[in-house]
């Protein structure tokens, strides 16, 4: 059994009593990438020279102290859209195949204060545009329960590389459900924190109010681990939230006797598979059984979510990507007439097909006559979807519903139907336009392929959102099954 099947509480233990070294769990990795990333096709960028070199100080370090964090040795993938000193971050475009940054995002500083290990950057769909990993510029990541169907977007990679057990944990970003829609598709735990607990510094922008980091894993312990070492207040982010961190483990007692749930009927209806619909009533069933108890609401504005999402995202983006015009930012277009066909070319050559469609929508809608009937309409919109969340929140603890409407699908089957595309993300979009956190929790399988429980928690309770999803995972086994690669 390999050791990334362990918790990494057990994991910490050996290591702390010499039973195991960071060498160990370092080689183990790069020897499961050799073996199935070919497949899995989850990496951009490898960093073995230095991921071999930090192993070894801290085997050094193994021998002579005593006090370690719990991340300590573990090997992580970190999203490419997540600056990195030093190591190629190309957001998966070519605009930025050749950027090498010289400084670290927070999130990357605090991973190193933790002492884990970077193993490499993980493939996306380009500046996280995306709901398949389709749209990267370099090669699309596979879904390692089944290699012919995509592993969500645009944390797909990142989804992907810790299913197939090719790093520990990782890290993802969601702007519209990046996080949890990938992690349901793989089979993975996937947390989206609310919007500011995780410091964006360093993370490339793509929609601003909406972008935030999150971690990964293989289980809702192990996510908890890694949020208590990345949340927390950072003065180089503007919007980062000014609040006390609790202590994440505290809250996975298990116990959510008289806990209320809310289940939206507008995620149980028209549009989702009824053997995704079948899997979240039983993962109900077993969280009324832990003495739970759910009734259904509703959250009347959620048609509007989606377009309301492509119109701000689409508008915020465009504003984000004009820094990358071949002069601040990104590739430049060889021997061009004039400064103007400096920008055009550039980013004609630089962006890809969906990037450029957002683009396009975004400047439209932004444009002058179109701002009010478009951009201001749709932060209305968002408005009101915040508020049904604050309504349905004044009586109840948590709000469930499914990740993502169907299983994941096949390569190819839905990439020139971007309509079709971006309702995927019609369960995730709400959630984030709302600023709330949620989670993404295996609850089953369809066809082989993995089903996603999302649970959604008020502003700044993760301890809630982690203490559901740790409760219920206890009580089934879906966590624990592994892709056959």
């Amino acid at each position: 059994m390999s050791l990334f099947h362990n918790r990494l509480k057990d994991i910490h233990n050996q290591l702390v009593n010499k039973q195991l070294k960071v060498s160990e769990l370092v080689n183990e990795s790069f020897d499961r990438i050799q073996k199935v990333d070919s497949k899995v096709k989850a990496f951009l960028t490898l960093d073995e020279e230095n991921a071999r070199t930090s192993a070894a100080k801290l085997d050094e370090l193994l021998e002579h102290r005593s006090e370690r964090g719990l991340l300590f040795g573990l090997p992580a993938g970190i999203k490419d859209n997540i600056v990195t000193e030093g190591l190629r971050t190309t957001c998966a475009s070519q605009f930025l195949s050749n950027f090498d940054p010289i400084y670290d995002a927070t999130v990357m500083k605090k991973l190193k204060a933790a002492q884990s290990v970077t193993i490499g950057k993980i493939n996306m769909d380009e500046f996280a545009m995306g709901g398949s990993n389709e749209n990267s510029s370099f090669h699309p990541t596979h879904n390692p329960w089944n290699t012919e169907y995509v592993p969500g977007g645009s944390s797909g990679g990142s989804a992907a590389a810790v299913a197939a057990d090719e790093v520990y944990f990782a890290l993802g970003s969601d702007t519209g459900g990046s996080i949890r829609q990938p992690a349901a598709y793989c089979g993975v735990v996937g947390l989206k924190p609310t919007y500011g607990l995780v410091s964006r510094f360093g993370l490339v922008a793509f929609a601003s109010s909406l972008d935030q980091i999150g971690p990964i894993t293989k289980n809702v312990e192990d996510n908890a681990y890694v949020l208590q070492t990345i949340a927390g207040y950072d003065v180089m982010d503007s919007t980062s939230a000014n609040v006390d961190i609790p202590d994440y483990l505290s809250a996975l007692t298990g116990d959510i006797k008289g806990l209320k749930i809310g289940v939206p009927k507008e995620y149980l209806g028209e549009g989702i598979d009824p053997k995704v619909k079948e899997s979240i009533i039983k993962a109900l069933n077993v969280l009324e059984g832990l003495g739970a108890e759910w009734e259904e609401v509703s959250l009347p504005h959620t048609e509007y979510a989606v377009a309301t999402y492509y119109l701000l995202a689409s508008s915020e983006a465009s504003s984000n990507l004009a820094r990358f015009d071949g002069v601040r930012y990104g590739e430049r277009t060889e021997n061009p007439d004039n400064l103007l066909d400096v920008y055009l070319k550039s980013r004609s050559e630089g962006f890809g097909q969906e990037v450029k469609r957002r683009i396009m929508l975004g400047t439209y809608s932004l444009s002058s006559g179109y701002y009010d009937a478009y951009y201001l309409k749709a932060q209305k919109v968002r408005t009101l979807i915040k508020q049904d969340f604050d309504k349905v929140f004044e009586k109840f603890d948590v709000v469930i519903g499914p990740t993502a409407p169907t299983t994941a699908f096949k390569l190819g089957s839905q990439i020139d139907d971007p309509l079709t595309m971006y309702l995927n993300d019609i369960c995730t979009i709400p959630v984030s336009l709302a600023g709330v956190p949620a989670i993404s929790v295996p609850c089953g399988f369809a066809d082989g392929l993995p089903v996603g429980l999302q649970i959604i928690g008020k502003a700044f309770d993760e301890s809630t959102v982690l203490r559901v999803a740790h409760a219920y995972e206890q009580s089934t086994e879906f966590h624990q099954k592994r892709p056959q690669l």
